[in-house]
């Protein structure tokens, strides 16, 4: 019988990607679809002539695996994991690994996890970002589930990744259980703020500066070559400079009526729920969802009036400041994302490698960019560090943005043109350098209105208090105090 070092199940486009990528790379690999008709015109089609074994039962997709068998999945996220492992776990024994490399929610992650170790098996959910051109050619990939499953298969995923200028491969051990699925997530969440801050960026030019999208490509081509050097900028050139069939610019004739998964709102999600102020994503998951109310923004510009958009002065200066705007507000977005990665660890209680991730980040992903290598140099200098905005580099880089930045944001805000990701970035960042904010009138509003309690600067911290504002509302105070 033939002994295949993986077994991978699900057929789309990404998974067939990853199956070339692996045989590629010399490893042995059988495939089961649930349509089982599609292995066969996978091998008769993009396989052919390679080393792939197709199988037409989960059955005989285990029977070839050597041990311990190392199974992927590459289905929808959802229930559809569920149910595959389900199906597969007759067939498996102990010590044998399940792979979900899908975008998964890193909770099903832990509970996935916890509920194949309880069995005698082990589980890795690893996140794999790049599209199918990086499946196929070399993705980051983020694993993490049970540690004991690593070693059985570092030497097939550090294969097939992207790798760095050093060769260093675009994946490493992420953590227990969700770990790596967790940090697949803030990827995606990050994305989601780098497409947004792109877009202002063109929204701007677009709209006060009439440029045209040829012209913009230019620019973008231009900012490509310095510090925004990345792959979301690199094919934002390229889209603008694209012509549908007839010469005019395809990306002018597209809907403008944004699309989500879901990953970048778990982002959010779980921001909100660890009390982390990750406002730059959760401005871009908002932008997204507004945007889809297309038919409603239709007929409210028939009905609400803003400034009228006139622009006078330099526009090469001002082209200059809406780089520097795009890339203070991308600062404090992976700042942003940072945070939640900390938060997530203490709570989790995993060991996260800060600068790792910003190296797996570095090739092979969507967020993939010249950036990414100081942050791996900002933990490198201070693994302890709570914050990139207090690493000399980036503190240095935002302050030279920023005068920049706030004009940007500023004549927006005149023109009445949104640019939701830079603001709420340059509000954050001015929220953050604010040694006292006004939530000590927030914590007296709610003593007043709930007996919430407060604290005070001239007692230790940790003492709360109540004050009966009115006369009347005597000692009684609630029975929690959230800060």
């Amino acid at each position: 019988m033939t002994q295949c070092d993986i077994g991978l199940i699900g057929l789309a486009v990404m998974g067939q990607n990853l199956v070339l990528n692996m045989d590629d790379h010399g490893f042995k690999v059988a495939v089961f679809n649930r349509t089982v008709s599609k292995v066969d015109r996978f091998l008769n089609g993009e396989a052919k002539g390679t080393n792939v074994v197709g199988t037409h039962s989960i059955e005989e997709l285990v029977s070839v695996l050597k041990r311990p068998r190392r199974v992927m999945l590459m289905v929808k996220a959802g229930s559809p994991v569920d149910v595959f492992i389900d199906k597969l776990l007759p067939y498996l024994e102990t010590g044998d690994i399940i792979i979900d490399g899908g975008n998964s929610n890193f909770h099903d992650t832990i509970r996935r996890t916890e509920y194949l170790e309880s069995k005698g098996f082990y589980f890795i959910g690893a996140g794999v970002s790049g599209g199918e051109e990086g499946a196929r050619h070399g993705p980051s990939i983020m694993p993490g589930g049970s540690p004991e499953a690593w070693e059985h298969v570092k030497g097939i995923f550090q294969a097939i990744s992207a790798k760095v200028e050093d060769g260093s491969p675009c994946c490493d051990w992420v953590g227990e259980n969700g770990a790596g699925h967790f940090v697949k997530m803030v990827h995606n969440g990050i994305e989601y703020g780098d497409i947004q801050l792109i877009g202002e960026a063109y929204f701007l030019m677009k709209t006060l500066l009439g440029m045209e999208p040829e012209e913009m490509s230019r620019v973008f081509a231009t900012w490509n070559e310095g510090k925004l050097d990345s792959y979301l900028v690199e094919i934002t050139r390229d889209i603008l400079s694209f012509k549908d069939v007839d010469g005019s610019p395809l990306v002018e004739k597209i809907l403008d009526a944004a699309g989500q998964k879901g990953t970048g709102r778990w982002a959010a999600i779980t921001a909100l729920e660890t009390g982390i102020p990750l406002t730059l994503v959760i401005e871009a998951v908002l932008a997204r969802s507004l945007s889809a109310l297309k038919d409603e923004r239709v007929e409210a510009s028939k009905v609400l009036r803003g400034p009228e958009i006139h622009f006078s002065g330099d526009k090469d200066a001002f082209l200059e400041d809406i780089s520097q705007a795009l890339y203070a507000a991308k600062i404090i977005s992976y700042a942003q994302g940072y945070m939640l990665m900390r938060a997530a660890a203490q709570e989790y209680n995993w060991n996260l490698n800060y600068g790792g991730i910003a190296l797996m980040w570095r090739g092979g992903c969507i967020i993939r960019s010249i950036f990414l290598g100081e942050i791996k140099n900002a933990y490198e200098r201070n693994p302890q560090l709570t914050n990139l905005l207090l690493d000399p580099y980036f503190k240095e880089e935002v302050e030279g943005a920023q005068l920049g930045w706030r004009r940007t944001v500023a004549r927006a805000a005149e023109n009445g043109i949104p640019v939701p990701a830079m603001s709420s970035a340059l509000a954050f960042f001015d929220g953050y350098r604010t040694e006292r904010l006004p939530a000590n009138l927030l914590q007296a509003q709610r003593d007043y209105f709930g007996a919430h309690t407060y604290e005070r600067i001239d007692k230790p911290r940790g003492e709360f208090f109540h004050t009966d504002w009115t006369g009347e509302g005597g000692d009684v105070t609630s029975s929690t105090y959230d800060a």
